[in-house]
Parts: C-alpha cells; structure tokens; sequence
C-alpha cells in the first residue's frame, strides 16, 4: 500500500474532525459571538459521530487497502458512542448489529424500506476520496459501498459519491471552482443530489454563503441533498485556505458541525495536516487511539 495514499486519507481525516469538532461548538448558544465575530470558542472541541465514523472508514482503508462492508460494519457498531451525537435510527441500527442483527437487512429496512437519504454517508466519506484520488470512478464506486453499510437511498449515496470523490479531486490539486464542480458531476448519478449540486454549479459567482445556503440548504434538514450540494460549493470556493473554508461554512448555520466536516475533510484532502491551522489542531480533541492501526 503507497504511504501517499494513507498519509492523504489521514490528513483529510484530520481536517474531517477539526471541522467537525470546531463546528460542533457552534450549536453551544454561548458561542454564537465567537461565530459572528469569526474568532474561536474556548477548547478543547470534541467531535461528534461525524469523525468516529470517519475513523472506521480510515482504518478499514489502512488495514484492507479497501471497504469491506462486513468489516465497515461490525467497526461502526463496536465503536457507537450514544453520546457522539447519533440520529435515533441510527443508533437504533447499530445497537441491533452489535446484538447479531443483519445490516444489511437493517439499512434497507429503515423508513419504510425506503432507507435512509440522510446525510450521514457523506459526512465520513472524504478520507475514501483522499485515499483513491488516483482513480476517481473507483472512489466513486467504493464511496457507495461505504455508504450504503447505514445509508440504502439513492440520494444518500449520491452524496457521498459527490463528497469522495471531490476529496480525491482536492487531493490531485486546487482546480477552478467550475472545473471541479463539472468534475465531480461526471460521477454523479441523477436525482436530487446531483441538481443541487448544477445549481451549487450556477452559484459559484455568489460569495455570500447564507445567500446560497437558502438555495441549496444547510444541512438543518439532515438530508444528503440538502448538505451535499452546499458544503460541495463552499469547497470549491475555497480549496485553497482552510480557515477561510470553515469561516465560509458556518457562517451559512443550519447543521454546521456536519457541513464543516465534509467541507474540512475536502479541503485537507488537498492540504494534508500540514495545512490546517496548527493553534486550531491543539484545540481538537485527539483521534481514539484504535484509529491508527499498528
């Protein structure tokens, strides 16, 4: 296995949590100056299921070069964390899993058999893009295997489709907002995802982000489309400079520690660690320790 690989999924995991953990704080009413003013809470920041998913992810990749969804699995429901932050039907799934259910009858089960076309697929997913940014449609491929181990609706995967293999196009170098956008639709199936992400595409020309956060959304519905499309044009403005991308995201509300996740976990895909702002990383509560294979 190339270390290229693992050290981009690493430092796109790394960008993943600081998002996730610094957004996170921002649901604290206390804080809501720190946003406004665009300076940072007291630390430390702890991060949400957003991150301990994105951990099994990583380690899945590092140790099986690839998702084993069996393995992907029985991670997420050994590590659940009830405390983390979890949607109810999801912490129902996994404490099912963890007791000897089928999770794959169990994902497709949920609402209705309709599954679910949250947003919790593309939340965890950069470090995927990170870690096969050399062949995009095989990030796309393995971003819905991943996804749909919880996430069974075509929205859900199309999310995290979008979500991978943006990484893995930050991951190869900062390109023209446009150029990335169009790149990302190549992979995109139809469907609501991939129209807010065409009209995420029209956007561009717009720098106010709660402008566009009310076109697109903001994560405050906990859909794939409602996330995706907006956190996928915050990237794209933005692939060069970190903080401004995190300033750019929460700015807009609605499911910040989410949206800044996927924001953070593009960007870093691009940056590695080294580019993420070192006084906002010693703020981060650290990684768990079964993160890092030996």
């Amino acid at each position: 296995m190339s270390h290229d690989r693992i050290d981009r999924a690493r430092g796109s995991l790394a960008g993943l949590a600081l998002g996730d953990a610094l957004g996170s704080q921002f649901f604290v009413p206390s804080n809501r100056s720190h946003l406004d003013a665009r300076s940072l809470p007291p630390g430390p920041w702890q991060w949400t299921d957003d991150t301990e998913m994105a951990c099994s992810v990583y380690l899945v990749l590092a140790v099986h070069r690839g998702i084993d969804q069996d393995v992907l699995a029985a991670s997420f429901a050994e590590r659940h964390d009830f405390d983390r932050g979890y949607g109810p039907s999801t912490n129902r799934m996994l404490r099912l899993v963890r007791e000897g259910g089928d999770w794959r009858e169990l994902a497709a089960g949920l609402f209705d058999g309709g599954g679910s076309w949250g947003n919790g697929a593309a939340m965890r997913v950069a470090p995927l893009g990170a870690f096969l940014a050399d062949d995009l449609s095989e990030a796309a491929r393995q971003a819905a295997l991943s996804a749909t181990v919880t996430h069974t609706h075509p929205e859900a995967v199309a999310g995290a489709v979008a979500v991978a293999v943006a990484a893995g196009l930050a991951a190869s170098g900062a390109q023209r907002p446009g150029t990335f956008i169009d790149r990302i639709l190549e992979h995109v199936p139809e469907g609501k995802v991939r129209d807010g992400l065409v009209e995420a595409r029209h956007l561009l020309t717009l720098s106010d982000a709660g402008t566009v956060a009310q076109i697109l959304g903001n994560g405050r519905a906990v859909a794939a489309h409602d996330t995706v499309p907006f956190a996928i044009w915050a990237a794209a403005r933005n692939l060069d400079d970190f903080e401004r991308a995190f300033w750019t995201t929460a700015s807009a509300g609605g499911d910040v520690d989410t949206t800044c996740a996927i924001v953070g976990g593009i960007v870093a895909s691009g940056l590695g660690s080294e580019g993420l702002p070192n006084g906002w990383l010693e703020a981060v509560e650290p990684l768990p320790s079964w993160a890092s294979p030996g």
